[in-house]
């Protein structure tokens, strides 16, 4: 049976690296295929990815949860039929929600493995304050929490943000050391343990997450022909129920954080993306990624330069520019709470 692997995170956390890292190291004898999501219109991290010589397939314009939800499912049914994958291992968008990941995985009958979530530890307070519920919904569900760039902060603030974790998933395993002291092998060590504990606990659970020998759940009685729970079991009028409340807790008794109900990715970020044939130097191109304001989440490509090509990634006051392959032209993606087009397409000499 194939693995499938869920490695999650916000936006600029570190999902891609943690992927390249597992994909040299241990996963490299086996038959992995990687689906990747991008918000937005083109996809940047596949190109990197493809370095590590993984079959990737990759679905753009739109996040996993939302606007290519069916695209996603067809696409796990046709990688599982094609490739027979000892593992798959599927990196959705930064602003995508895990429980509907999850949900469209178990809706084409596939068992879920590893669900990890990467959280930047310099950022973490942030977007916990800022965009929480799809940062948190991530980390609720999720078995796995790897925190990323812990060696750049205190022993306390990291100590800080696991604190902030455990109230929003007291049942996540943590990895808080960096990930250079770490084997490929230990991470995924966690990553597995936690499965295990995982499916152990569902055993006598619903999908509530309340264990019962009498099948009951959130006040619901279940005999063997009315098994679905408050979350699915609703006529169309009503669908929604745990996974969807303006109110703050549910009949789960998880605390959810809707204040406007369920919003979707496409609802509350944007992305604009383009290709270019423009040529910048390092430095200009580090000056013209300083200039993004606080509304850019996240910005990536990879653009011609005097030295060769440039490969560049940008979240809230961190740039990483570095040496990357040819392509065939340059791309450049944005994405954030609001984007203002024009200043966009004049910071980077568009069009």
């Amino acid at each position: 049976m194939t693995k499938v692997d869920v490695i999650s995170g916000f936006l600029g956390a570190g999902k891609t690296t943690l992927i390249k890292k597992l994909l040299e190291g241990e996963l490299k004898n086996e038959k992995v295929v990687l689906i990747e999501n991008e918000f937005g219109d083109v996809g940047i991290d596949g190109t990197f990815l493809k370095e590590a010589s993984i079959e990737i397939k990759e679905i753009n314009s739109g996040c996993i949860c939302c606007s290519l939800v069916g695209d996603f499912r067809e696409a796990l049914l046709k990688v599982v039929e094609e490739y027979a994958p000892e593992r798959l291992i599927i990196e959705p968008s930064g602003v995508g929600k895990l429980s509907d990941v999850i949900q469209a995985i178990e809706d084409v009958h596939l068992h879920v493995n590893a669900l990890v979530c990467v959280v930047d530890v310099k950022k973490a307070k942030m977007y916990h304050k800022n965009f929480k519920e799809f940062f948190d919904n991530q980390i609720e569900y999720a078995k796995t929490v790897i925190l990323s760039r812990t060696q750049d902060v205190s022993d306390e603030k990291v100590e800080e943000v696991v604190h902030m974790i455990h109230e929003i998933n007291p049942d996540a395993k943590c990895i808080i050391s960096d990930w250079n002291e770490l084997s490929d092998h230990q991470i995924l060590e966690v990553m597995d343990e936690a499965d295990d504990k995982h499916h152990h606990e569902e055993e006598h659970e619903c999908c509530c997450g309340h264990h019962d020998e009498e099948h009951e759940c959130c006040g619901h009685h279940h005999d063997e022909e009315d098994h679905e729970c408050c979350c699915h079991d609703h006529d169309e009028h009503d669908h929604e129920c745990c996974h969807d409340h303006d109110d703050h807790e549910c009949g789960c008794g998880h605390d959810h954080h809707h204040h406007h109900g369920h919003h979707h990715a496409d609802d509350d970020f944007v992305s604009v993306a383009y290709d270019t044939a423009h040529s910048y130097t390092k430095e200009e191109l580090h000056d013209m990624l300083a200039q993004l304001d606080e509304n850019i989440l996240r910005a990536k490509g990879m653009v011609k330069s005097n030295e060769g090509w440039l490969f560049f990634d940008y979240v809230p006051n961190e740039i990483d520019i570095r040496p990357g392959e040819v392509q065939t032209i340059g791309k450049i993606v944005v994405i954030g709470s609001t984007i203002d087009e024009d200043k966009i397409k004049e910071i980077f000499r568009i069009g």
